[in-house]
């Protein structure tokens, strides 16, 4: 039977499968990303912000298996569909066949890659502050594929396009919803 789990629960099971700290502090990135976003729009805060934070349940543990693993784990833990389908499709075209059509899955396909960008452009700073970052600062750094070459352009822009957003928009947008969570992702910086 399917058991629609906690946040606490979501976090505890974050932490079991991941120990690298980059890799918790990412999940509570995307989190608070998606919370922002199904507060901006009356979806379900809680379900967001779960899938948010477990999106990479998987990734330490099963690089090569990225999602698929994920998939077999919710299963085990008895998540909803919904939740689990959300999740896996954030891999769409990368590691996962199945494509992002929800407006929720849509978002976590747009922004997982992009708060690794807005991360990367928060460290650079001097003030190593998410609080002071602009759009214009992150857009600068777009074009130079060294500057976090983890962070997938092509991904960033075909999410943006689905939304029907301009990539700047996204960025805007992102960053906004990352300096409500600056605390507790850990880019308050020196401000």
């Amino acid at each position: 039977m399917e058991k629609v789990p906690s946040r606490n629960e979501a976090y505890a099971l974050l932490c079991e499968y991941n120990k690298q700290e980059s890799l918790i502090r990412h999940g509570l990135t995307v989190e608070a990303v998606m919370r922002y976003f199904a507060e901006k729009t009356g979806e379900d805060i809680e379900k967001w912000g779960v899938i948010g934070l477990c999106h990479d349940l998987d990734y330490e543990q099963f690089p090569e298996q990225h999602c698929t693993m994920t998939r077999k784990i919710l299963e085990t833990q008895n998540w909803p569909e919904s939740y689990i389908r959300a999740i896996v499709s954030h891999g769409w075209g990368i590691c996962s066949e199945v494509e992002p059509t929800e407006y929720m899955e849509k978002i976590l396909f747009a922004t997982d890659e992009l708060t690794g960008l807005i991360t990367a452009s928060v460290y650079v700073r001097p003030s190593k502050s998410i609080l002071d970052l602009t759009t214009k600062s992150v857009m600068k750094k777009w074009n130079t594929r060294a500057f976090a070459a983890g962070a997938n352009r092509d991904v960033i822009t075909k999410g943006a396009n689905m939304l029907g957003m301009k990539v700047e928009e996204l960025v805007d947008e992102t960053i906004i919803a990352m300096q409500n969570g600056a605390e507790i992702i850990g880019l308050k910086g020196n401000l």
